[in-house]
């Protein structure tokens, strides 16, 4: 609780953290808005392949041209200010640069560049959520036999989700369910780029004009980015993942009644498993008080005394008494991620990293697909992102999504079927292909779910 008193003590010594970003998209360039306002923190330089996109996004922020007038890393060392540069394996050796920030979104990319903040001992913050569902239990053990910080980005859903996760075993309650609030209706699974607005109440022209990518977008709706994040919390938390979401439509002041196991008048399999829930009605009605936007806990008394409390103290209980819950209604995304980065710099601590590999994310197919197809990956027209527990994905041989894209089925799969590695054409020497085979034998070996550490 005392972050902002270390970061002005750092400014007041003149030893600001030293800051890199990756990526100057949205996530990274909300993130932008909020260090002129951040003491002790210096951002030394923004790789991005786009140099121009970069400037653009800081002056859309309200960066000054001279707070990213300098040429180099070695002069933004020298003067203050930020450079901006295309090499993003440059700003990582950088002396001059202690934590990195991956707001690329690309997986490949993601694992590279963690594997190059190992070799040169700079900790780091991974928005990139699709690198940590495709590799990041084994990302975690490098990190942590280099002596790096790997941490989750704080403002998006799964480290906020891991952080009541915490607060509430720290307490002395037992998780029975975590997870966040989405738009969700089962119809979004066949969800494409060209059908995407339509659920979103937009035209194209508007989203054309508004710069919305249709592909990015429509992973949110297909339910892949719900994988995907489930898959970082249940590896972050230990969590149980469990075979498919089921996206019950639920609003905050019924998650204790529904968000318990079935046995006891719930929906879910089992105790302690992520779930994510709908704002919307199976009718397509919205969902009273719903959590959208947000992230929720719900969690066991464990006695009659503390269920006592609960009515005491007006806590929001399923019928029985015993469960209840906690949520948060938003998340402010980049706005956020200063606190992952004053916790990895001043504290030495992550906020969220996988702990064991429990969920995973295969590709599935949206339709029936033809022999001879070329997967188009996250959000596209082949396939969706499905959360599984990491031994039954690999019991399934399935392909992980981060790799389902630009590779050719071998034989034609129905609509919902899963897509293993069997199923397609893949480049086997492909380092990002060679790391995660190379998680999936380490773990196997060791049990699908065994702790990094």
């Amino acid at each position: 609780m005392n972050l902002f008193a270390k970061l002005r003590l750092r400014a007041e010594q003149g030893k600001p953290l030293r800051v890199g970003l990756i990526g100057a998209g949205k996530f990274g360039s909300m993130y932008l808005s909020q260090v002129p306002r951040t003491p002790g923190i210096h951002l030394v330089g923004i790789a991005d392949l786009q140099p121009e996109r970069a400037r653009q996004s800081l002056r859309q922020v309200g960066w000054p041209d001279d707070r990213f007038s300098a040429r180099t890393l070695d002069d933004a060392a020298n003067s203050g200010a930020t450079a901006i540069i295309e090499d993003s394996q440059a700003l990582i050796a950088s002396p001059h640069v202690e934590i990195i920030i991956d707001a690329t979104g690309s997986p490949s990319a993601g694992i590279a560049h963690v594997l190059a903040c190992c070799r040169h001992g700079k900790h780091v913050v991974m928005v990139n959520v699709e690198a940590d569902a495709l590799a990041g239990p084994l990302l975690k053990r490098r990190a942590d036999e280099a002596g790096i910080v790997y941490s989750l980005a704080y403002g998006d859903q799964p480290a906020l989700i891991c952080e009541m996760v915490d607060w509430a075993r720290a307490a002395g309650f037992e998780i029975i369910a975590a997870g966040k609030g989405t738009k969700y209706l089962p119809a979004y699974h066949a969800s494409t780029p060209e059908t995407v607005w339509q659920h979103y109440g937009l035209s194209s022209e508007d989203a054309r004009r508004g710069g919305m990518n249709a592909q990015m977008f429509n992973s949110f709706l297909d339910g892949t980015k719900s994988a995907i994040e489930m898959a970082a919390v249940a590896n972050a938390t230990g969590l149980h993942a469990p075979s498919g979401l089921a996206f019950p439509a639920v609003g905050v002041d019924d998650l204790a009644r529904v968000l318990k196991p079935k046995e006891e008048g719930g929906v879910l399999s089992r105790r302690g498993q992520v779930e994510v829930i709908s704002s919307l009605e199976t009718d397509g009605s919205p969902v009273f008080r719903d959590l959208r936007w947000g992230v929720y806990v719900t969690f066991a008394g464990g006695g009659e005394y503390v269920e006592r409390c609960f009515r005491e103290y007006g806590l929001v209980t399923d019928p029985s008494g015993r469960y209840s819950s906690m949520y948060k209604p938003f998340h402010l995304i980049g706005l956020e991620l200063g606190i992952s980065v004053a916790s990895i710099g001043l504290r030495g601590e992550a906020t969220g990293a996988p702990v064991c590999w429990q969920g995973d994310v295969v590709a599935t197919a949206k339709r029936d697909l033809a022999e001879g197809e070329t997967l188009d990956g996250e959000g596209g027209f082949t396939v969706y992102g499905k959360l599984l527990p990491a031994a039954e994905s690999l019991a399934l041989g399935g392909l992980p999504l981060g790799l389902a894209h630009g590779v050719k089925l071998k034989r034609a799969l129905k609509a919902g079927a899963t897509v293993g590695w069997d199923d397609v054409d893949f480049d086997a020497a492909a380092p990002t292909v060679r790391f995660r085979r190379e998680m999936e034998s380490v773990f196997a070996n060791a049990g699908a779910a065994s702790k990094i550490a």
